[in-house]
C-alpha cells in the first residue's frame, strides 16, 4: 500500500524544530496554534511514530523526530524548488533559435531536450535554415541566437568549434571515382564555391549533377550513389559515410561554427540555452571528431 507524507503537516514539522515551540510555529506560518499542533499529530499517527519530547518544558524532537527532519528539509526545498520553477513568471516565454540545416543534429536535439526539462514553460523556435538567412534574420531581431558555419567571425560572435569539412558519399559507393565528379549541393549551401574552387585547383573536372532548394532531395541523391556532397565530420546522415578517397579528391579545410547570441531582454533563460548551445558544440560533438 502507497502512504504519502503530507507536505502542510511536513512544513508545520520543521517550523516547530526550527522555531523550538508550536507557539513560534503558529507565528512564522500564520496559522493558529491548534492547527500546528494538528498538523504535527496527523503527522504522528500517519507514521506512527512520536516526533516530539514532550516529557519536558521546552519543545524538543524525539530520535525519531530528529531522523525524519533531514529528509522532511530535503522534500520541502524538492517541493518549493518545482513549484517555483514551473509557475514563476520569469521562467515564461519565447526563444528563437537559428541553425544551419547540417549542424541540427546530434547536437541539437539533447540541447532542447535539456533545456525543456529546465524551463518547461519557455517555448524555443528552432529556426533551420542556411548561415546567411540566419544572419539576416539575427540583424533584423527575428532570431534571438544563432549558430553559423562560416570562414571567419564577425564582431560580436564567438567561435565554438573549427571542425573539418569532408566528403561525404554513400555507403559503399564509387561516385567520387567518376570523371567529371558529380556533386550534389542545395543552391544556397556555404559549402559549395569551396568545394568547386578546390577541385578546380586540384585540376579535377566536375558537373553540379544534383541542385535542389532543401536538403532532403540532396540526401538522397547522395545516399543512393549519384553524386557526393561535402559536409562538417560528424554531421554526415544515416545511410551516407564520410568517404575514404586516399587523397584521390582534395582537401577542403576546416569550418568555423560560430555562435551569435543577443542577451538584451531575455534573463536567465535565455543564458540558460546559450550556455547549452556552448557546452554542446564545444564538448561532446567536437571530441567525437577530434
Amino acid at each position: 500500500m502507497i502512504r504519502n507524507l503530507d507536505i502542510t503537516a511536513l512544513r508545520s514539522f520543521v517550523a516547530v524544530a526550527d522555531s523550538g515551540g508550536v507557539t513560534r510555529a503558529a507565528g512564522f506560518l500564520n496559522l493558529t496554534q491548534s492547527a500546528v499542533s494538528m498538523q504535527l499529530k496527523r503527522l504522528e499517527d500517519s507514521l506512527g511514530l512520536e516526533l516530539m519530547d514532550r516529557t519536558g518544558r521546552r519543545t524538543a524532537l524525539s530520535a525519531s523526530g530528529e531522523q525524519l527532519l533531514g529528509y522532511a528539509r530535503k522534500i520541502l526545498a524538492l517541493n518549493d524548488e518545482v513549484y517555483g520553477r514551473l509557475t514563476h513568471n520569469a521562467f515564461e516565454g519565447e526563444i528563437v533559435l537559428g541553425v544551419p540545416h547540417d549542424i541540427v543534429y546530434p547536437a541539437i536535439p539533447p540541447v532542447l531536450q535539456r533545456f525543456n526539462a529546465d524551463f518547461p514553460r519557455v517555448k524555443v523556435q528552432l529556426v533551420a535554415s542556411y548561415t546567411r538567412v540566419l544572419k539576416e534574420q539575427f540583424a533584423r531581431g527575428k532570431c534571438d541566437m544563432i549558430l553559423t558555419t562560416e570562414d571567419q567571425c564577425d564582431a560580436g560572435g564567438e567561435t565554438l568549434a573549427t571542425l573539418p569539412l569532408v566528403w561525404v558519399g554513400g555507403q559503399g559507393g564509387h561516385a567520387w571515382k567518376q570523371r567529371p565528379l558529380r556533386l550534389a549541393f542545395e543552391y544556397r549551401c556555404f559549402f559549395r564555391n569551396r568545394v568547386q574552387e578546390a577541385l578546380n585547383r586540384a585540376g579535377i573536372p566536375w558537373e553540379m549533377a544534383v541542385e535542389s532548394e532543401q536538403t532532403r532531395p540532396i540526401e538522397a541523391s547522395v545516399s543512393a550513389d549519384l553524386a557526393v556532397h561535402a559536409m562538417i565530420e560528424g554531421t554526415e546522415p544515416p545511410h551516407c559515410e564520410i568517404i575514404q578517397h586516399g587523397g584521390a579528391l582534395p582537401d577542403l579545410g576546416g569550418i568555423n561554427i560560430n555562435f551569435y547570441h543577443d542577451d538584451t531582454g531575455k534573463g536567465a533563460m535565455s543564458d540558460e540555452l546559450a550556455a547549452l548551445v556552448r557546452q554542446a558544440f564545444r564538448g561532446p560533438m567536437v571530441q567525437a571528431v577530434a
